[in-house]
C-alpha cells in the first residue's frame, strides 16, 4: 500500500499492522479486486478518516461497518457522503435524531468533514467494498487493522467518547473498556438504519450526551451543525 496517503502519526502508530502477514494478504486481495472491477472508495480515500483526524486529536469515535457500495457515495468517512450526494437513509436518520436532540435543522448535505476536523473519528470497521456488493470485503483483514486503531485510541490517557450504533459496533465495547480502564464514555444504541432506528436509536440523544461528557472533562463540545459545502 505504498501509494496510499496516511497521516504520519497514524503511520507510525500502525507500522506493525502494515508490516504484518495479514496486511500483505489483504493488499494482494485488494489488488485482485481492483483488477476485477470498481472498489469503493477510491484508494486515495481508504484512510481519509485517519488523515482528517490524527490520533492526538481524536475526541469522539463513531464506528460504522462497511463503506457505501453505490457509485459516488463512499469517500472514506463512516456514514458520510461527498458533496452533491443525497444522504442515504441511515444518515438521514442520524440527522433526524440530531434535530430532535440538539434542535439543529437537518443538514442539506451529507458531508461530515466538519465533524472529523473537530476530532470525530468516523471509522468503518471495513475500509473498502466491491461496487454493488455489501459486505464483500469483510473478513479479509480490515477488521484486524481497524481493531488496532480502536485499541490505540482507547489506550489514550484522555477521556474519549465511543458511539457504538448497532450490535456489530457494540462488539467492540469490550476491548474499549479493557484498554481504557473505565475512563471513556461508551454510548450504545440501536443502529440508525431504517430497519432498526425505531428500536432504540431515536431518542438516544448521542450528540448531547457526547458533548456533556466532553465538557465535564474540560474539553470543548463538538459543533455538530454542518456548514455549507
Amino acid at each position: 500500500m505504498s501509494d496510499i496517503r496516511l497521516h504520519p502519526d497514524w503511520l507510525a502508530a500502525l507500522r506493525p499492522e502494515f508490516d504484518s502477514d495479514y496486511m500483505a494478504t489483504l493488499t494482494a486481495f485488494l489488488a485482485e479486486e481492483r483488477r476485477a472491477g470498481p472498489v469503493f472508495p477510491a484508494p486515495a480515500d481508504w484512510f481519509r478518516a485517519l488523515d482528517l483526524t490524527p490520533p492526538d486529536r481524536v475526541r469522539v469515535v463513531i464506528l460504522g461497518q462497511d463503506p457505501y457500495h453505490g457509485d459516488g457515495q463512499a469517500h472514506g468517512l463512516s456514514f458520510s457522503v461527498p458533496p452533491g450526494v443525497k444522504p442515504p437513509p441511515s444518515l438521514a436518520n442520524i440527522f433526524r435524531e440530531m434535530e430532535s436532540d440538539l434542535g439543529i435543522p437537518r443538514a442539506p448535505h451529507g458531508t461530515l468533514d466538519h465533524w472529523a476536523q473537530q476530532g470525530v473519528l468516523l471509522l468503518n470497521s471495513v475500509l473498502t467494498v466491491r461496487r454493488g456488493a455489501a459486505a464483500s470485503h469483510q473478513k479479509r483483514g480490515w477488521e484486524q487493522f481497524t481493531d488496532a486503531i480502536i485499541r490505540h485510541v482507547a489506550a489514550e490517557p484522555r477521556p474519549i467518547v465511543f458511539i457504538l450504533w448497532g450490535a456489530y459496533a457494540q462488539r467492540k465495547a469490550g476491548f474499549v473498556e479493557a484498554a481504557g480502564g473505565g475512563r471513556h464514555c461508551i454510548i450504545r444504541s440501536a443502529h440508525p438504519s431504517p430497519l432498526a432506528a425505531r428500536n432504540g436509536f431515536f431518542g438516544s440523544r448521542p450528540f448531547s450526551r457526547a458533548n456533556a461528557f466532553l465538557v465535564a472533562h474540560g474539553q470543548p463540545p463538538i459543533d455538530w451543525a454542518l456548514p455549507p459545502v
